[in-house]
C-alpha cells in the first residue's frame, strides 16, 4: 500500500481548499464596497419605498464610504424591479428596497418570473408603519361607519385607488371589502404618487395610504382621514380612530426591506444587516421615523428569513379567503 504524504492527503487537501474559499469570502466582505452600490425600488419615486430607500442610501453611503445610488423601476406590482434584480450579479452591488408587496405577489401573482425566497436572500427589514383610510372630501362621510354604510348602498360604485396589484393599499382595500361586506372597485395605479394624485384631485373617492405619506394631505384638508389600520391609534393621531374600532380586527400596515440576489457571499449579508440595524437603532432615526409614523424593525438574517416566510403564509391565506385577484 502507498501512503501519500501528510501535505498530499486529500482530507487535508479539501481543509485547504475550504479554507482558502473562505479567507476569499472574508477578504471580499473586508473590502466591500470599493464601488458604488445600486438599490433597486421597483416602485414610483415619492412613495414610502423611494423615500426610505433613499434615506438608508444616505446613511449607508456615510457608513461605508461608498455611494448608494437609488435606481427606480416602476411597473407591473413590483414585477419589472423586482426580476431586473434577480437577475443582476449577486455580488452585493445591486440591492432590493422590498416591501409586503413581495410577500402577498407569491400567492396573488404566482406566474411572475421569480419566486422570492428561492431568487433572494434577505438582509435586514427597515420600519413598518400603519395605513390611513383616506377619501376626497366631496364623498359624504366622516366615519368608517358611514363609508360602510355608503358601499353597502351603493355596490361596486365607490372606487379605492392603490399604487398597484398585490401592494399594501391594494390589500388593505381587499380586506376591508372582505370583513365589512362591501364592494368597491379597485383601480389601480403604477405607483403611490399617482393614485394620490388622483385622490386629491377627486377622479378616485377611497384610498389606503401610508401615514407617512397621506398625514401631510390630511393636515392640509386635501383628503378626509377616516381611520388608522393599526389595532391602536396612531400616537401622531391620537383623535382619528382606528379601522378596527368599527370593523373588529381589522389590521394592515406596510414595511420595508432590503434584499439581495439569492447566492450574494453570506459575509456581505451580514456586513449589510448589522449596517442596517445600526442606522434604524439610533436615536436619532428613531425619533425622526416616530414623527412621521414609521417604527423600525431590527432582525438578524435568520430572524428576518423566518418573517419572510410567515408573511407569505399570512398574505396566502388572506388573499384565498377574501378572493383577492389581479386587476
Amino acid at each position: 500500500m502507498i501512503t501519500l504524504p501528510n501535505a498530499l492527503n486529500p482530507n487535508h487537501l479539501k481543509f485547504v481548499a475550504l479554507a482558502l474559499v473562505m479567507a476569499s469570502g472574508l477578504a471580499h466582505a473586508q473590502s466591500y464596497p470599493n464601488r458604488p452600490v445600486k438599490i433597486v425600488v421597483p416602485f414610483a419615486a415619492g412613495g414610502p419605498a423611494d423615500n426610505y430607500a433613499r434615506f438608508m442610501a444616505q446613511r449607508l453611503g456615510e457608513e461605508f464610504k461608498q455611494s448608494f445610488v437609488i435606481d427606480n423601476k416602476p411597473g407591473a406590482g413590483s414585477i419589472i424591479g423586482t426580476d431586473f434584480t434577480a437577475k443582476s450579479p449577486a455580488d452585493g452591488y445591486t440591492l432590493l428596497m422590498m416591501s409586503n408587496t413581495h410577500t402577498v405577489n407569491e400567492s396573488l401573482i404566482p406566474s411572475k418570473p421569480f419566486t422570492l425566497m428561492k431568487d433572494f436572500v434577505g438582509i435586514a427589514p427597515v420600519n413598518y408603519s400603519n395605513l390611513l383610510l383616506a377619501v376626497h372630501p366631496s364623498v359624504p362621510v366622516k366615519t368608517v361607519g358611514e363609508l360602510v354604510a355608503l358601499a353597502k348602498s351603493k355596490p361596486g360604485k365607490l372606487n379605492y385607488a392603490s399604487s398597484g396589484n398585490g401592494t399594501p393599499y391594494h390589500m388593505a382595500g381587499e380586506l376591508f371589502k372582505y370583513m365589512a361586506g362591501v364592494d368597491m372597485t379597485h383601480v389601480p395605479y403604477k405607483g403611490s404618487s399617482g393614485a394620490r394624485t388622483d385622490l386629491v384631485g377627486g377622479q378616485v373617492d377611497v384610498m389606503f395610504d401610508a401615514e407617512t405619506t397621506m398625514a401631510e394631505f390630511a393636515r392640509g384638508g386635501k383628503v378626509r382621514t377616516l381611520g388608522s389600520t393599526g389595532l391602536t391609534r396612531s400616537p401622531n393621531l391620537p383623535d382619528l380612530p382606528t379601522v378596527a374600532e368599527t370593523v373588529p380586527k381589522y389590521e394592515a400596515t406596510i414595511w420595508l426591506g432590503l434584499m439581495a440576489p439569492k447566492g450574494t457571499p453570506v459575509d456581505i449579508v451580514n456586513k449589510l444587516n448589522a449596517e442596517v440595524r445600526k442606522i434604524v437603532s439610533s436615536p436619532d432615526v428613531k425619533t425622526a421615523w416616530a414623527k412621521q409614523g414609521a417604527v423600525p424593525m431590527s432582525m438578524t438574517v435568520p430572524e428576518f428569513e423566518q418573517y419572510l416566510n410567515a408573511d407569505i403564509a399570512k398574505w396566502a391565506n388572506i388573499v384565498k379567503v377574501s378572493g383577492a385577484k389581479r386587476d
